[in-house]
């Protein structure tokens, strides 16, 4: 836990980045099944990262086809400590126009059609979720927000919804009823695997465009859209430049307890644990599984 090693999760222009030495992609075996992609392995300034296109190269895959156990559980084999999450919402409030970063720390979880954690029949666990991602791992991402000059708002709630269909109107004045900040489809359950797997995770939902409850929504063309995403990639790259440095000064676990979140959260008794099951969470829950 003392060396960190920074994984990227987003689309395929954010692992573009000037700077980035020993290259490699390279695919991860994972017990449960194939990852979205490769993996992409190098160096920036001597931190190490991991980029794992969410969708694929190319964005082949919908977000209620993504295996994110298999993603996650690679991540982790791959020696990922902490997980900067990046992907494209929609806007719930007027004051969170295009192109504003929102570095989440809260999620309302609308998706039914997902597997949401490792544990199973034979092997269970509960872990917290009362604060879905890492508040000092949010913190460096603020920082480097502020260093990149990247308008970023600090706080909000996300809410995922299962797609790959957008809302309708009633769904999304629905969702602004409750005091949502932006909309994607993609972050849960992947905070929640992240949380089981012991590693830090911090959102930043780029803002493409409103959501429909806009009323001038119609008014966006795609070419809009499609402008926006490619200038968010731009700063997106340029955030994780950023946040690199304050990643690499970390010298010991998360004293937000990210590192230990499973330290008392299987209440499985030993003698009746799933031995093919605990094999399975080798990498994920091995550590407390070996004790």
């Amino acid at each position: 836990m003392t060396q960190p090693v920074l994984g990227i999760i987003g689309g395929s222009g954010v692992y573009d980045i000037d700077g980035l030495t020993n290259k490699q992609w390279r695919r991860v075996d994972s017990p449960f099944g194939e990852t979205s992609d490769e993996f992409l392995f190098g160096e920036l300034d001597g931190q190490q990262l991991v980029f794992l296109p969410r969708h694929g190269r190319g964005h082949r895959i919908p977000p209620s086809e993504l295996n994110f156990r298999a993603n996650i559980d690679a991540l982790k084999r791959s020696g990922v400590t902490e997980i900067l999450s990046v992907s494209a919402v929609g806007s719930l409030k007027e004051e969170l126009p295009p192109g504003t970063f929102v570095i989440v720390d809260q999620f309302i979880d609308r998706t039914f059609a997902r597997t949401k954690s490792f544990f199973e029949t034979g092997l269970v666990a509960h872990v917290s979720m009362a604060h879905p991602v890492c508040g000092r791992l949010g913190d460096m991402v603020e920082k480097a927000a502020e260093a990149a000059g990247i308008k970023a708002v600090r706080g909000g709630t996300y809410l995922v919804m299962e797609g790959p269909q957008f809302s309708t109107v009633a769904e999304s004045n629905l969702y602004r009823q409750w005091g949502c900040d932006v909309i994607g489809m993609t972050n849960m359950p992947e905070a929640k695997l992240a949380r089981e797997a012991e590693m830090c995770y911090a959102s930043v939902a780029m803002v493409t465009d409103y959501d429909c409850w806009h009323p001038d929504h119609d008014a966006v063309t795609v070419e809009q859209v499609v402008k926006v995403l490619l200038e968010n990639a731009d700063r997106a790259r340029a955030l994780v430049k950023a946040v690199v440095p304050h990643v690499t000064e970390r010298h010991a676990p998360c004293a937000k307890g990210c590192h230990t979140a499973l330290e008392h959260a299987i209440i499985t008794h030993k003698d009746k644990i799933d031995s093919a099951l605990a094999a399975k969470l080798d990498a994920v829950a091995g550590r407390v599984l070996k004790r």
